[in-house]
């Protein structure tokens, strides 16, 4: 047997190519371990980007995990009353796969919302009795009424939003965002996920760390997840006994037996593992000072309502991600549970709208008079929308909507977008797109643009082919998008 044969042969593709750039890495090692006093930023923008001056510095994704009924708050449609519990005509429905929660059904009988709908803004756009408050910024907000999507089961669906693609193991947009444009700020992730559990299904669809995961990027990229309880990011805290100063000496030896497997195998991972531990350092500071909110004045309770004071809360949540938008964090994505409303739709609609619509138009207020919502870029929806006709039973009180891909609505503020009214159409049912169809693949080439990223230029090869969050498809939607 041949030693150094046997040495190359084990050796990955990435080790072998990554041993031709020891002289980079090395230079990259220092500066991470110089990042205590340093300036510069955790990870810079990939050479080219963003490719053209970008209306939007920052993303903040509110993600309604279980997908929102359009039919209920943003999409109504009143000639519905005249069609209660009859059958949904064959020629709309047009044979439309179901899911499994329905398809047994003998009938598909159709249910009207029972909530009152007003026209508010300059636009007089179409809002629910449900969302006062985010009617309330109805002047700042743009209400797209034609999402659709080909996933009609949750997790595939969510994947495929936060992705573009419905099968695992893809990167999501953060991360895509995180490598594109790299970090705005030294003591925080350019990436940071928080969750909150919603009332009105406390129970609801479990959400993956992979939905906020790196995929075949780097691992420097994934969002880092503040816990709702407790410390924020696990592990952060010293354990008993250890100071600062051992902590840093510790860091230190780490960063040394880290240089020299990098020198030996030229692994990017292995780079990227340093800077996690120089970033989780810094963060010792940073995020206990980022997470209290007792400092912040009494008029952010007001606005933002008492459940901000409830750590882990949509409300706080929110508060959170303008502090951590104000800091520089290029990418917060808050997923709100408790959306997936098979039955008792009025039972379970009202409070969690109840958890988001406060907060919600906070947030967009707040960053409005701080003047950081033209260039924050704010995304509300979920992965797909719900049925017009009820799933189980259906009274004048109480009905289910089941998942439906062909039509649903998000709403947009800043970075770019247009302020006020509504896109898009659907038909008499809130079932089929009638005017301006806007596509998962779409929707996302569109937020890239408006962060200054041509979206087909963005790419990163894996098992020899180039791949990017839009895949092969999506357009730009300029008609949407302020001149």
């Amino acid at each position: 047997m041949n030693p150094m044969r046997e040495y190359i042969l084990g050796m990955t593709r990435r080790q072998l190519f990554g041993r031709a750039v020891n002289g980079v890495g090395t230079l990259a090692l220092a500066s991470l371990l110089d990042g205590a006093t340093s300036k510069s930023v955790a990870h810079p923008a990939l050479d080219g980007f963003p490719n053209f001056a970008p209306k939007a510095k920052r993303v903040i994704y509110l993600h309604q995990s279980g997908a929102p009924s359009q039919l209920d708050l943003f999409d109504p449609k009143p000639t519905l009353e005249d069609q209660f519990n009859k059958d949904l005509p064959d020629s709309i429905r047009q044979g439309q796969r179901l899911t499994g929660m329905t398809s047994g059904q003998k009938r598909f009988p159709v249910a009207p919302s029972k909530y009152k709908f007003a026209r508010h803004g300059p636009a007089d756009a179409w809002f629910s009795e449900l969302i006062p408050n985010i009617a309330s910024i109805a002047g700042d907000i743009t209400v797209i009424r034609s999402m659709y999507t080909e996933a009609i089961n949750h997790d595939p669906a969510i994947t495929f939003i936060q992705t573009g693609s419905q099968i695992a193991g893809r990167p999501c947009m953060g991360s895509w965002v995180s490598y594109g444009l790299g970090s705005e700020c030294q003591d925080l992730p350019a990436f940071v996920v928080m969750i909150s559990r919603g009332s009105g299904r406390p129970f609801d669809q479990p959400l993956y760390d992979r939905l906020w995961g790196n995929g075949f990027l780097p691992s420097k990229y994934q969002g880092v997840k503040f816990r709702s309880d407790g410390d924020p990011v696990l592990y952060l805290s010293n354990p008993a006994g250890v100071n600062d100063k051992v902590r840093r000496s510790m860091l230190d030896d780490i960063s040394k037996l880290n240089e020299i497997n990098l020198k030996e195998y030229g692994d990017p991972e292995i780079s990227a593992r340093i800077a996690q531990y120089e970033m989780a350092y810094r963060m010792q500071a940073s995020v206990p000072e980022l997470t209290d909110l007792s400092k912040e004045p009494e008029s952010t309770f007001a606005m933002y309502g008492e459940d901000a004071r409830r750590q882990g809360s949509y409300a706080a949540n929110c508060v959170l991600a303008r502090r951590m938008a104000e800091r520089g964090v290029r990418f917060i994505q808050l997923y709100h549970m408790g959306w997936d409303h098979h039955e008792s739709v009025p039972k379970q609609l009202p409070p969690q709208c109840k958890d988001t619509d406060q907060a919600s138009a906070a947030l967009i207020k707040d960053l409005k008079q701080r003047g950081m919502l033209d260039d924050t870029l704010v995304i509300w929806g979920g992965e797909f929308g719900r049925t017009v006709y009820c799933q189980g039973t259906l009274t004048r009180e109480s009905y289910g909507r089941d998942h439906h891909p062909r039509c649903y609505s998000m709403w947009v503020a800043g970075g770019g977008f247009k302020a006020g009214g509504s896109y898009g159409e659907t038909d008499d049912f809130s079932y089929n797109i009638t005017e301006n169809p806007l596509h998962v693949h779409d929707l996302n080439a569109t937020i890239m643009h408006c962060l200054g990223v041509e979206h087909t230029k963005l790419t990163y090869r894996y098992q020899g082919r180039d791949f990017r969050l839009t895949d092969v498809h999506g357009s730009v939607v300029k008609s949407i998008l302020r001149g």
